[in-house]
């Protein structure tokens, strides 16, 4: 082959070479000062001393180039071969460096991304948004969504608190006995559990489960589903309680609206004008081997409306020959006292089963004739008038001590009881927690002691049952105390009046309780002096109404313009505004000494 010498470029490209990179997609520029290269730089494929020199292709590729070789005449080029006779060799060298993120904030019309949820972190921020609604929807970047339920809910709460601090210091609680204000707590109960239902599914979805891997979705969804259960259950309770406690009240407390002879409640003065009002407590032992009601237990609870002090007055079920109230059909029918002609009969606890078995004497409904006898009787002894009653049977009554967890009640000496010698057990000396049995052996049994002690026992358990029976207690063992009530109770106070007595009962709770029991042998049972009950029954009454404690220990009683004698309204003698130190008052014509006045029930039964 003929070697011709290259004279520095061919003639198609005008002496210059021009060289081609591959992937560049741009020609390489002729060296500086227009110089031509020479074959000896060419074929060495380094740049010479000075020259210009372009970048390194991307892909490390170096350009070697040899000199071109002579073609015999009409001979075509390679088509793969380059003009300028370039050898591309590629050699291995690193990455090009990835270029370095900018320094300083994002843009703010960037978009920001959280990090994704996992499957706890996701089932964690849904049972943060159960107890703290909108914190779902703001883990979620729905903040206009999650600060909207954050206010409803805040409200909400405020208003709860400020509704419940405003009755309670208003006085009012007892509007809650409603049916309307009950039948509103259902109403907001249903609602409430149907809110957070939807507000834990929606938090649940707003943080987008399906971005899951598939297990991931599964365990969620099955915890969110038992989440939005639960939270639907306290709602569902609190309804059921509410319907309960509605249903409850309704059986055990009469309407007026079923008594024509009834006279309406005015709810600005529901007790008609009266200073004090009086409730016949009776705990009536109706077992299954009797006949009727016994009513072994009787206590007056005296109670003034307006400070809620309060005297209890514990009348012997063998109290004989009691008298009624003149002008009565009871009181024609035994002018000398009831059943004056029985040496031995005619007993306290007999009047109310007499007053059920004679309708001919007892006018009004059956389920009437028997407290109504017996209110006849006990308010004629007190010379006080009875205003309502509330019988529970003692059966009954240690099922209450049950559903309130037992009652704590200092126990002076060792009680044996069931049997005639007390075989059944034997309730220890000192501070006890009875237990609903316990409690009800502990006021009946007779081993070892006599009536007059077991009044004193039964005194104790019902003061430590109307003490440690506080609304709190009864509201976490309402629905067992609702249903043992509905069973065992039974009373003749309206309806209507059931507001009005929750409050005065929250009254007495805080006030002072003194008790006064008419037993030997300041009191005989065989042969009563009633008019040394009757002075007794008003000085305590006068003694209630002093303002302090130690004015009652010091023995200060109402100036003698104070009337002492509280008459068919009930109400007790108005203490002068300036109390006195006077004698004490004695009864006239008695054959027998005054007893003891009305001591502190805690003191007495060491609550």
């Amino acid at each position: 082959m003929h070697l011709g010498q290259d004279s520095g470029g061919s003639a198609d490209d005008g002496g210059k070479r021009r060289t081609r990179r591959r992937g560049a997609g741009s020609e390489a520029r002729p060296g500086a000062g227009g110089a031509q290269d020479t074959p000896e730089t060419q074929a060495s494929g380094l740049p010479e001393t000075g020259r210009g020199r372009e970048p390194e292709a991307a892909d490390n590729t170096v350009r070697v180039e040899k000199p071109g070789q002579a073609r015999d005449a009409g001979q075509d080029r390679e088509p793969a071969q380059a003009a300028d006779n370039t050898v591309r060799v590629s050699r291995p060298g690193p990455a090009p460096a990835a270029e370095p993120p900018p320094s300083g904030p994002p843009p703010k019309n960037r978009p920001q991304f959280a990090k994704p949820l996992t499957t706890a972190s996701l089932i964690g921020w849904t049972l943060l948004s159960a107890i703290l609604p909108g914190a779902a929807h703001l883990r979620a970047g729905r903040r206009r969504t999650g600060y909207i339920l954050l206010g409803v809910f805040g409200l909400l709460l405020v208003s709860a608190l400020v509704g419940g601090l405003v009755l309670y210091g208003s006085g009012n609680t007892g509007v809650a006995t409603r049916d309307g204000a009950l039948l509103a707590g259902v109403i907001v109960a249903a609602l409430g559990a149907l809110g957070w239902f939807l507000l834990v599914l929606s938090s649940y979805i707003s943080l987008k489960p399906n971005r899951l891997a598939g297990r991931g979705q599964i365990v969620s969804g099955i915890v969110v589903g038992v989440l939005c259960v639960s939270v639907m259950a306290p709602f569902a309770l609190t309804a059921s309680a509410v319907l309960t406690a509605k249903e409850t009240v309704n059986a055990i407390f009469p309407s007026v609206k079923d008594d024509t002879a009834a006279a309406p409640i005015k709810h600005e003065d529901p007790w008609g004008g009266r200073e004090r009002v009086n409730f016949l407590l009776i705990g009536g032992d109706g077992a299954g081997n009797r006949e009727g009601v016994r009513t072994d237990s009787m206590n007056v609870a005296s109670v003034n409306v307006k400070t809620g002090n309060t005297v209890m007055f514990s009348l012997p079920r063998n109290l004989q020959h009691v008298h009624f109230r003149p002008g009565t059909p009871l009181a024609k029918h035994f002018p000398d006292g009831f059943m004056r002609e029985l040496p031995n009969g005619g007993l306290l606890n007999e009047v109310w089963q007499y007053g059920e078995d004679h309708p001919e004497i007892v006018p009004g409904k059956n389920d009437q004739r028997g407290p109504r006898a017996l209110m006849n009787a006990i308010g004629q002894t007190l010379n006080l008038q009875i205003d309502y009653y509330a019988l529970v049977n003692m059966f009954g009554f240690a099922h209450l001590v049950d559903a309130i967890g037992g009652l704590k009640i200092r126990v002076d000496n060792d009680v044996k009881w069931g049997g005639l010698y007390g075989t059944a057990g034997t309730i220890k000396a000192g501070y006890q927690t009875l237990s609903g049995e316990e409690a009800l052996w502990y006021g009946r049994s007779r081993v070892g002691s006599d009536d007059f002690s077991r009044m004193a026992r039964q005194r104790c358990v019902i003061g430590a049952f109307a003490q440690q029976a506080t609304p709190s207690v009864v509201l976490t063992n309402f629905v067992k105390v609702a249903n043992v009530a509905k069973r065992m109770a039974k009373t003749n106070i309206p309806r209507e009046l059931l507001e009005h007595v929750t409050d005065l009962a929250l009254k007495v709770k805080d006030a002072r309780i003194t008790s006064l029991q008419f037993v030997p042998p300041e009191f005989y049972t065989g042969s009563p002096d009633w008019q040394k009950i009757r002075t007794a029954t008003a000085r305590a009454l006068r003694q209630s109404a002093q303002p302090s404690r130690r004015a009652l220990a010091a023995g200060v009683t109402a100036s003698p313009g104070a009337s002492a004698s509280p008459g068919a309204s009930g109400a007790s003698p108005t203490p002068d505004p300036t109390p006195t130190r006077t004698a004490t008052v004695r009864p006239t014509q008695t054959p027998t000494q005054n007893g003891k006045a009305a001591q502190s029930l805690s003191e007495l039964c060491g609550f």
